[in-house]
């Protein structure tokens, strides 16, 4: 079957539905310490966080086969209507609990924006035409983390975090006007699957057990894990330990974020001259290197601009390998795209759920448990990227 064709304006809808993700997450990160204080728990924020990446496991499970039998417009539309009424639901919430519940059942909505977009760029494209749509909706997406925690910061200057889920709801708003109106479905009805519940778990076994989709999955799951140590940590570092305002927070996550932007931009053009497998292997590397330099610095403490130093050299590796290993997870899988991406997701969050846990549970005063979590990660998307079937990638670049 031919192609659906990428008009101009498709990447810039499918980055800004993909933003919801780091809109949900890191335009609250600058509110741990007053959610805190509010619940009088110092472990609320990072369980709700928890709630958030469980909640965006799960839903992936059902949002993807969905997707696969459904189309891809339908399903984007009822998730991220939940997602909107979820988010109205963190801002009246009324307790730790509540406020966690709200939270796992806007990511259930949210991972619909999380997989689907995902799901149509293997519908438009492969290989390093994959990788460069790909790269482009990371340009646009890429605005989310720079300018959501600078948001939730100002929202924390005039009113209180509460505001932040009235905003987070208001782009909900925005995204199901968008795709109401301006997204067409990249799946036809020809090119769609009918499966039943067993069908669906034989399939994710099925894709599971594929040597190239597991190595990669790994590889972005441990890769990912780190950066939820990173978002979950990083707000009660700087601004509880070393008593930054969460205005000098925001700024010092833009920055790290407009690093991962830049060296994202560069990924098609490394991945064109190298190739996907080499690429990985490098940046794993950068990464291990970043998580290195913080454990060193969480025993031998040089301030705030050293784990800062640290922390960026980390967004370097962040930057190179989840585009590359996404492509390499899904190279494989163009039929079934819907389920692919979303056990990719599925893997990814539940890393992320786990480290934000340990991160809550360790509470020190101290940057050692998140230093711990990304030097631990780092090393197992290492070990994963050196088991990875390299003949099988370079099928699929060529």
């Amino acid at each position: 079957m031919p192609r659906p064709v990428v008009t101009r304006r498709l990447p810039l809808l499918l980055g800004f539905l993909i933003a919801v993700g780091p809109i949900s997450t890191d335009m609250y990160l600058p509110a741990f310490p007053a959610i805190a204080r509010d619940f009088h728990s110092a472990g609320a924020p990072q369980l709700s966080l928890a709630a958030y990446f469980f909640g965006l496991a799960v839903g992936q499970m059902t949002q993807g086969p969905l997707s696969d039998r459904l189309g891809r417009r339908g399903p984007l539309l009822v998730g991220l209507t939940i997602y909107t009424l979820a988010s109205l639901g963190c801002a009246v919430c009324w307790s730790v609990g509540s406020f966690a519940v709200f939270r796992f059942l806007a990511a259930a909505g949210c991972s619909a924006g999380v997989v689907i977009p995902r799901a149509m760029v293997r519908d438009l494209a492969d290989g390093p035409a994959a990788a460069k749509l790909f790269s482009k909706l990371m340009l646009v997406m890429g605005v989310a983390p720079i300018a959501a925690p600078m948001l939730g910061a100002l929202s924390m200057s005039v009113g209180n975090w509460r505001l932040i889920f009235a905003l987070a709801a208001l782009y909900g708003v925005l995204a199901v006007v968008l795709i109401w109106y301006f997204l067409p479905d990249t799946l036809p009805p020809e090119r769609r699957t009918r499966l039943g519940p067993g069908a669906v778990l034989v399939r994710y076994v099925a894709i599971f057990r594929e040597r190239s989709f597991l190595t990669h999955a790994l590889i972005m799951t441990f890769t990912a894990a780190a950066l939820f140590a990173y978002l979950a940590g990083s707000p009660q570092v700087f601004v509880r330990l070393y008593g930054w305002s969460t205005a000098a927070y925001a700024a010092m996550f833009g920055a790290n974020a407009v690093v991962y932007i830049g060296v994202n931009q560069l990924n098609p053009l490394l991945v064109a001259r190298y190739g996907i497998t080499p690429v990985i292997s490098v940046a794993g590397n950068i990464l291990l290197v970043g998580g290195l330099l913080l454990a060193l610095l969480a025993w031998h403490p040089l301030g705030p601009f050293g784990v800062a130093a640290g922390l960026l050299i980390a967004e370097i590796g962040f930057g190179l390998v989840l585009p590359c290993a996404m492509v390499g997870a899904l190279s494989r899988h163009q039929a079934h795209a819907g389920s692919a991406s979303a056990l990719l997701g599925t893997l990814q969050y539940a890393g992320g759920a786990m480290t934000s846990l340990a991160i809550g549970a360790l509470q020190e005063n101290s940057a050692t448990p998140m230093a711990v979590a990304m030097l631990v990660c780092a090393s197992l998307a290492v070990l994963a990227a050196s088991l990875r079937p390299r003949l099988v990638l370079v099928a699929a670049e060529t």
